[in-house]
């Protein structure tokens, strides 16, 4: 005879020993479960759902023979489309506005590209150089351009993180997602000899002649990133809570930091004269943004406003155009005018996460500088320092 527990709740139907069959809800999720002994071993699966009446006609159904508890236990097949979705909904919206945007085109893209009920656990080789091949020659779907090397790393990345993602991700019943990523271990294309411009001195004293006549935010902006060395993303999002002027830092505040890195740096008179005349332009307390939009003064200017404020003062400032020199040119050059700091120094500084990152693409040694390198070791003494780098040895070609 069926019962229901009341100490727990579950209900039991059929004889112990022949076929008896409990269901009962899962304590952290509340999605029914149901539990029988299949060769003298206690199998339990999942109903998919949290109806109380209809697991309890579920038991009797089993017991009585009139359906089998493992077809009701076997999981979907997970699709990229489903993948995508849960992806969308609990991930992409704590990113910023530019990734979540970049976020939903390319998934939108992966779908055209693989079909909506690809499998996600099916994914190979095969297709990730289908993909490359295929986006290489605009051919993804939808009306696409050839896309280069930096591009198409930055669509995989995306694809690579979801996949992790999902591999340490559980559904209601406790599941993995995925229990491994397929396209784990296979290398993105890589640009052989990025584009990485720096601005030159002479080009920002231009700019900053001009910046005025163009608006005192950008002017603000301008001094503020030349100062700082930090993205003009962190920049434009400053709020004055941010500024301490008694002891002249600035806390960059992690969620506006590429890296998420927090922290906060010590500025310059020039800085601190640049905040001052923004607080002229735009007194404001808390967390009121120092640079906010024109139309809004709650919110803070947007990107491609500083993006247009610059073309402006290049064409004002009678700079030729040149690819890639822009607000991010100005942060080599923060990293290349500093670089005779200790390395840990110059990171803290500039907020960037590891040495690694400033070597290899923002210091760049120009000609003057390697000109007093080679005087600076003719001087007298130069020769001592260089056997004290060598361990004491001279080196080859020096007496």
């Amino acid at each position: 005879m069926a019962r229901t527990k009341r100490m727990r709740r579950s209900y039991s139907a059929g004889e112990w020993g022949r076929n008896r069959v409990r269901v009962f809800p899962d304590p952290r999720t509340g999605i029914m479960q149901v539990q029988w002994r299949e060769d003298g071993q206690k199998l339990t699966r999942s109903l998919k759902h949290r109806d109380w009446a209809q697991a309890k006609r579920q038991a009797d159904e089993i017991a009585a023979g009139l359906a089998e508890p493992a077809d009701a236990a076997e999981p979907e097949p997970l699709t990229l489309k489903t993948l995508f979705d849960i992806y969308g909904k609990e991930v992409t919206p704590a990113k910023s506005r530019k990734s979540r945007k970049h976020d939903r085109a390319t998934m939108k893209m992966f779908l055209q590209f693989f079909g909506k009920n690809r499998k996600a656990a099916t994914l190979s080789q095969r297709d990730w150089d289908r993909f490359i091949r295929a986006r290489r020659a605009g051919t993804t779907g939808g009306n696409r351009q050839p896309a280069g090397d930096r591009t198409i790393q930055r669509d995989l990345k995306l694809l690579l993180a979801i996949l992790n993602w999902a591999v340490r991700s559980r559904d209601e019943e406790g599941r993995l997602l995925l229990t491994s990523n397929p396209l784990r271990g296979l290398k993105a294309p890589s640009e052989k000899n990025p584009t990485r411009v720096m601005l030159t001195q002479t080009e920002y004293e231009a700019l900053l002649r001009v910046a005025r006549e163009v608006e005192w935010r950008f002017r603000v902006a301008l001094v503020l990133a030349h100062e700082t060395g930090h993205r003009i993303g962190a920049i434009r999002q400053l709020r004055w809570s941010d500024i301490d002027p008694d002891a002249q830092t600035i806390r960059w505040r992690g969620k506006h930091e590429k890296t998420g890195y927090e922290h906060r740096t010590p500025v310059t008179a020039m800085a601190l004269a640049a905040i001052d005349e923004a607080r002229r332009h735009n007194p404001g307390i808390g967390d009121a943004p120092l640079l906010p939009a024109p139309k809004d003064p709650f919110a803070s200017m947007s990107s491609s406003l500083a993006r247009d404020w610059w073309k402006r003062a290049e064409k004002r400032a009678g700079l030729d155009p040149k690819p890639g020199r822009g607000w991010h040119s100005l942060r080599r050059k923060f990293a290349s005018d500093l670089m005779d700091l200790p390395l840990k120094v110059l990171c803290d500084l500039g907020g960037w996460k590891t040495a690694q990152t400033v070597l290899q693409c923002y210091q760049r040694a120009d000609e003057d500088r390697l000109r007093r390198a080679l005087e600076d070791r003719r001087r007298p003494g130069a020769r001592t320092r260089l056997a004290d780098t060598n361990g004491g040895h001279r080196t080859p070609g020096i007496p």
